[in-house]
Formats: C-alpha cells, structure tokens, sequence
C-alpha cells in the first residue's frame, strides 16, 4: 500500500494539471472548459491517485 494525499484529486485535471472547485461540474461529472478535458469525476480522482502513487514511488527510488 503507498499512503497518497488525496486532497484535489477529484478537483484537478488529469490533462492540464489546473485545480479548482469548478471542474466539478456535477457530483459525478468533471469538465475542464480550457482544455477540453472531460470524464467522469470519480475516475479522474482515481486516476489522479495512481498518478500521484506513481510520483511517491519515482521519490522513494
């Protein structure tokens, strides 16, 4: 198990990186106006949480 802060990770763009309360259009639905990137929210913060597991181990190396 490798401990992540989840913290924004339903809140921040897989694509671009940009976090904001806004890019939760609904509960279950992300959309980033900018970039174009949209999912539902619960895989981007799943996705965001592998993401930053990848990053605590990279560290870790």
């Amino acid at each position: 198990m490798i401990p992540v802060d989840p913290r924004n990770t339903s809140r921040t763009c897989p694509a671009c990186g940009h976090v904001a309360k806004e890019n939760r259009a609904t509960q279950a639905k992300f959309e980033r106006v900018t970039c174009g990137f949209t999912a539902n929210a619960d895989h981007v913060g799943a996705k965001n949480v592998l993401n930053r597991a990848g990053l605590v181990l990279c560290d870790a190396a």
